[in-house]
């Protein structure tokens, strides 16, 4: 047991975000921690760091285990570059080869037995912690997360903020800690540097704990998950569709459990009502008692999830239109001297959803942009919806209620709220400004405006971000019911898979067509890696063909000289260990030319050692 949790609470004056909480974290698991926005995650997390004290119970540590999360790897102020920013993690690596590099110089002026044998020890230590390996490490990890060769060499100071946040990611991931706490560790991350996420978390021996919207990722990676719901903190064995299958079995027992007692509640509310209306100093003890033991009833009861407000979304296509919703014909964007995308040629059909993936910066976001400013042929009768994952068509300077109003003047007031209270904006809330809001509020504002104006298609551009785990389902659902046409941009794989009839991705600043989900869409790309058969080009003349074999056959010598170089360290490694064996015996260190000898011998090892070691680190991360 790495750390555990027993009956944690904690509250904010009246209002108590959770409690109940039992759990443990034991040495390699994955645990998921899910919730509405605003439950309570981030608290648990603080309380688990001691940035926070729970109001009841408290976490008990192993001893001498080791917490990592993201705020302790911040480089907002870094001048370094990202692939030495991300090198800090080993800063006891470095350290220690530096040492040795010291010791090394030393040794060709005075070898000293003392020193060699200083110089092995830390050689050793070196190598046992990794220190051969730590560089090209980082370089994967660094290239996995989503950054290019070139951006390796980009200053920190200069990324964006998405950006600094994956370098604090791979630092925290590299850093290897007993525990991981991880926020959102999908958020900035495109769909590949997720899967290559989702592969590096479920293979750690760092036990995990991970708050994620990313269902997708929690079936890949999760065997637990922390649900903090209703205020209660509850744990379910197994991935997030197992905890949606037990949690739908749950449900069902509490909502029995629930009629049943409200039934006893209804029941003793009679005999109230009985005894005040005979009004005697006896009938109304009656009455306050059992009034009392309505009041305990009600504080113990759990109420189920159908009878806790929800967002109600429905969204309808109005007007007819024609069969083809849109055609797009060789289309092409430029910006900056720079190609997002050419050739770009596909078509809609009416009641078709359609997903667009690819990389962060291909050009996701502006082919939709394009199609909302005209870009295409838009069929007879289509009518577009846009939702735009930044809030842009709000405007931060009016209410909610204003924003509503001003895009439907000819709805009544009530129709307004009417329409505000299905995403949650009841009373007050309604008043509250635009640029106020939390991202996910702003979502519900603009999928409320989208619901009430009824186009019949709908561009979306990341609609799940922002949004819990309850919101993602029921947009979900509702878009599922809407028979009108569908493009989305989107790295929800989970919102890919429900909903999807094709995917259009982006490779190669092209626009290439999948007909399927994305589960479909995995294993195709599963089964080219497996099979590694090249892909042709048109009209190349076998030229990817004979370049394919070219790069195999590279990999090939690139692999069969690492094997030889890890032949030869073996090799050099024992050499240099049967001469430190022979320095240490009386004979030798009696006879003062011998000695000499072997030193020599011993020095002439220990570089050819450290040549083969940085050949090794070379070949490694090439072949990575």
């Amino acid at each position: 047991m790495l750390l555990e949790a027993t009956n944690l609470s904690k509250s904010f004056g009246e209002r108590t975000l959770f409690s109940g909480g039992c759990f443990k974290v034991e040495p390699g698991e994955k645990i998921g921690v899910i919730g509405s926005n605003g439950c309570g995650k981030t608290t648990l997390f603080n309380i688990i760091t001691g940035a926070d004290t729970a109001s009841t119970g408290g976490i008990v540590k192993a001893k001498g285990v080791t917490i990592g999360f993201l705020s302790q790897f911040a480089c907002k102020d870094s001048t370094l570059s990202c692939f030495d920013e991300a090198l800090k993690v080993f800063s006891h690596l470095i350290e220690l080869e530096n040492q040795i590099e010291e010791l090394h110089t030393a040794l060709e002026t005075n070898p000293d037995p003392a020193l060699i044998e200083k110089e092995a020890q830390k050689r050793e230590e070196f190598q046992s912690l990794g220190g051969l390996t730590y560089k090209a490490r980082t370089r994967s990890a660094l290239i996995g997360i989503g950054f290019s060769e070139a951006e390796l060499d980009f200053s920190v100071a200069k990324l964006s903020g998405g950006q600094k946040s994956k370098i604090e990611l791979c630092k925290l991931l590299l850093s290897s800690p007993d525990v991981m706490l991880l926020d959102e560790p999908t958020n900035h991350l495109d769909i590949e540097a997720t899967e290559w996420l989702d592969s590096f978390i479920a293979t750690s021996k760092s036990a995990a704990v991970i708050i994620s919207h990313d269902r997708y990722f929690l079936d890949r990676v999760a065997n637990k998950i922390i649900a903090i719901e209703y205020g209660k903190i509850t744990t379910y064995n197994g991935n997030y569709s197992k905890y949606l299958a037990v949690k739908e079995q749950r449900e069902e027992a509490v909502y029995n459990e629930y009629k049943n007692t409200m039934r006893e509640v209804h029941r003793i509310e009679g005999i109230i009502k009985q005894q005040r209306q005979w009004n005697r100093e006896k009938n109304i003890k009656t009455a306050e008692s059992r009034q009392k033991q309505i009041d305990r009833i009600l504080s113990e009861l759990e109420i189920p999830e159908s009878e806790q407000p929800d967002i109600t979304v429905s969204f309808t296509a109005e007007g007819h239109c024609s069969n083809t919703v849109l055609t797009v014909i060789n289309a092409e964007k430029h910006f900056d001297n720079k190609t997002l995308y050419k050739d770009a040629s596909f078509t809609l059909t009416k009641g078709e959803c359609v997903a667009i993936i690819g990389p962060n910066g291909c050009g996701k976001t502006t082919l939709i942009k394009e199609i909302k400013s005209g870009l295409g042929k838009l069929g007879v009768g289509v009518s577009i919806g846009y939702f735009d994952q930044h809030g842009q068509t709000l405007s931060d300077t009016k209410t909610v209620f204003d924003q509503l109003r001003d895009t439907f003047p000819n709805k009544t007031n009530t129709e307004i709220r009417s329409a505000l209270a299905l995403f949650l904006f009841k009373g007050e809330d309604v008043f509250k400004e635009i640029g106020t809001l939390s991202g996910g509020e702003k979502a519900r504002v603009a999928l409320c405006e989208l619901m009430l104006k009824k186009d019949n298609f709908l561009l979306l551009d990341e609609p799940t971000n922002h949004l819990d785990l309850a919101s993602r389902e029921v947009l979900e659902n509702a878009l599922s019911d809407y028979t009108g046409t569908i493009l989305a941009v989107s790295h929800d794989r989970y919102f890919i898979n429900k909903l999807s009839d094709r995917i259009l991705y982006f490779k190669n600043n092209t626009l290439k067509e999948f007909g399927g989900n994305y589960d479909e869409y995995a294993e195709s790309l599963k089964q080219k890696t497996e099979t590694a058969k090249p892909e042709k080009q048109v009209g190349a003349g076998g030229a990817s063909y004979k370049q394919a074999l070219a790069e195999a056959a590279k990999m090939r010598k690139l692999k069969t000289q690492l094997s030889k170089t890890e032949a030869e360290i073996e090799e050099l490694e024992g050499i240099e260990a049967s001469l430190e064996e022979k320095l240490n015996s009386p004979e030798i260190v009696a006879d003062y030319q011998k000695l000499a000898e072997i030193t020599s011998e011993l020095d002439s090892v220990k570089e050819k050692l450290l040549a083969a070691m940085e050949l090794w680190e070379q070949l490694a991360s090439e072949v990575t």
